[in-house]
């Protein structure tokens, strides 16, 4: 018998055939489906108990043992809570890097190897070296999840398999699900922020904080064009929900959530909605090590286009990441990606441009 790979079952497509392709290259595997969520909301039921029967089906065609580990309270304390925070202070995080992080790459993965096993696996469209350090983009670039890893430590991925990360289609893993009967290749993709579901961010955001009425003001006159629920609402860049009548299209350029304001423009040019230079704090190296000053491309969203920038550590936590040419700003507190060719470096949190602000002080 091969060695012992622990994988990470979703229910889905991608994970489904991971469970295939390591089994046909000689490894024992042992499926664990992680419970992270569990809360109904209202309008919403979560599926989790449709993902795990969808599971358990793939594992019983395959031969594979499934065991259900408990990670709520991890995943509540982590990822929930973290967005929830990030959101009363006027940022917009990424709960998926959280996530990868703290659970899928921390309590899986803690517990997989503490039982013994020699590598951990998961259905994410990355690629690997096993036995380095080295985190690297999927062939598929449309897929690629490297942007959702880079705050999983390092010498992790040295026990870690990424088994579908070099196909180079999503159709292309669909059809392989097909070709060895795991009867889940129609499953669609999940989407959104897996806990929330198609209640949506307001809906759920609304679950846990009180509407707290604060005014709607333009960024090049100070004038007040109208109210809001809460400044936690609303992120940087964002258009729809603003409810201030009609007129030109208006876009946030800015939040203040202390005082409870929302600044925006119709000006696509206005200078608040671009930026040359992007502050990064908390950041976190694949290798352990700082990166060296130099060129870079980044990513600031998934799937987003990768830029050349000039990147300047001023501690082993922060940085200056800068443009040739101006880009649109990110909302403060989505995650940048630092890659050399294929490989990612590390990344931060993007912090708010404080000038913005600072003329209305």
């Amino acid at each position: 018998m091969g060695e012992l790979v622990y994988l990470g079952m979703s229910g889905g497509v991608d994970s489904a055939l991971s469970a295939a392709l390591l089994l046909e290259a000689g490894y024992n595997v042992k499926a664990i489906y992680m419970r992270n969520w569990s809360k109904d909301l209202p309008g919403f039921k979560c599926p989790w108990a449709d993902d795990l029967a969808d599971a358990e089906r793939v594992c019983v065609t395959l031969g594979i043992d499934l065991d259900v580990w408990d990670c709520e309270a991890e995943y509540k304390a982590t990822v929930v809570d973290y967005l929830l925070d990030a959101y009363e202070h006027g940022r917009t995080p990424n709960p998926d890097v959280m996530c990868n992080q703290t659970v899928k790459f921390g309590t899986f993965a803690e517990r997989a190897f503490a039982e013994g096993a020699n590598f951990v696996a998961t259905g994410h469209y990355a690629q690997n070296v096993p036995g380095t350090k080295k985190l690297l983009r999927a062939a598929d670039a449309h897929k690629d999840q490297t942007y959702f890893l880079w705050r999983v430590p390092g010498h992790l991925f040295e026990r870690t398999l990424f088994p579908i990360g070099h196909i180079a289609t999503k159709a292309e893993v669909r059809s392989m699900c097909a070709e060895r009967g795991l009867g889940i290749e129609t499953k669609p993709d999940s989407d959104g922020i897996c806990f929330i579901g198609p209640v949506g961010l307001r809906t759920f955001l609304l679950d846990t904080f009180q509407k707290k009425q604060g005014d709607v003001i333009e960024w090049e006159t100070g004038k007040i064009l109208g109210t809001h629920d809460g400044a936690f609402l609303f992120t940087v860049g964002q258009r729809k929900g603003l409810n201030i009548g009609g007129g030109p299209a208006r876009y946030v350029v800015a939040t203040d959530t202390l005082k409870n304001v929302v600044y925006v423009t119709c000006d696509l040019n206005c200078p608040a909605l671009w930026t040359r230079r992007m502050e990064l704090s908390d950041m976190h190296w694949i290798s352990g090590e700082p990166a060296a000053d130099g060129r870079y491309v980044i990513r600031t969203r998934h799937t987003g286009a990768l830029v050349p920038v000039t990147f300047t550590l001023t501690d082993n936590q922060c940085g200056f990441a800068e443009f040739d040419q101006p880009v649109k700003t990110v909302a403060p507190g989505q995650s940048a990606v630092l890659y050399d060719g294929q490989e990612v470096v590390g990344g931060g949190i993007i912090e708010a441009d404080k000038s913005i602000l600072e003329r209305f002080m």
